[in-house]
């Protein structure tokens, strides 16, 4: 899905460099600015210095003098706002509008029924977003801060916003990357009942282990072991561990 972040009328060029990294590490690239407070702000220092790296979102990003303009090639508008409009589109948490706009397990969505293009909006640093910006939108997204100091950093409020916006549509799969990363094959039950026998002669040579009383050693550590899924590798090396123990308490009672 297209997703665009615009930034309105922004005043600070540090705030520009900071949602590009903000937006990149998300994997996000579509930035448009709407009347920026500096003509070259793309090129300014600061702004280069605060997207640390992220200058290819720079180099890509674009500068239009009207909302308008900023616009094209979306469908659903994302105003975001500390204080609630008393007219206008609704207020939600980022995460609880996410969930609605892609579809709850409860309540799915087509794809025919999701947007083509989501913008989401950010006003100035001094004034925040304007009436008439808001109103247009369908939703106003407002992050749930501490009552009492609740104004964010613009280049922070990108961030929490992009990284809500990423997990809604799924993430990049860490978990799963991770795991694949492993071995993915998980030794079978016999493999793990023969290394439960071979650890409990091994268990029962060093002492460890009285087989006239032997409690609930064995079941624990069979529930230790599908705990851990061990792979056959790791199988493998716990039956070297049992075999060095046996070999090391027969040459002991020599």
């Amino acid at each position: 899905m297209r997703t665009k972040f615009v930034l309105i009328e922004t005043s600070h060029a540090g705030n520009v460099g900071g949602a590009a990294r903000a937006m990149k590490v998300m994997g996000f690239d579509e930035l448009v600015l709407v009347a920026p407070r500096w003509p070259n702000v793309l090129k300014r220092e600061e702004t280069i210095q605060r997207a640390s790296g992220a200058n290819d979102v720079l180099d890509q990003a674009r500068i239009v003098d009207t909302l308008d303009e900023a616009l094209e090639g979306v469908s659903h508008l994302c105003a975001t706002a500390m204080t609630p409009r008393d007219f206008g589109p609704p207020t939600r948490a980022p995460r609880a509008h996410f969930e609605h706009l892609l579809g709850s397990a409860s309540a799915p969505v087509s794809p025919e029924q999701r947007p083509e293009g989501v913008a989401f909006l950010f006003g100035s640093e001094r004034f925040g977003m304007k009436n008439e910006d808001v109103y247009r939108s369908h939703v106003c997204l407002s992050i749930p801060t501490h009552p009492q100091f609740g104004s964010l950093n613009l280049a922070a409020a990108v961030q929490l916003v992009a990284y809500d916006w990423r997990q809604a549509l799924g993430g990049f799969g860490a978990e799963s990357e991770a795991s694949s990363a492993t071995d993915p094959r998980e030794a079978d039950a016999t493999a793990v009942a023969g290394l439960l026998s071979h650890l409990e002669q091994a268990l029962v040579a060093v002492d460890f282990l009285d087989p006239a009383a032997p409690k609930k050693l064995m079941p624990r550590l069979n529930q230790l072991f599908n705990r851990a899924r061990l792979s056959p590798e790791e199988v493998h090396i716990l039956r070297g561990v049992a075999k060095a123990m046996l070999s090391t308490a027969d040459k002991a009672k020599r």
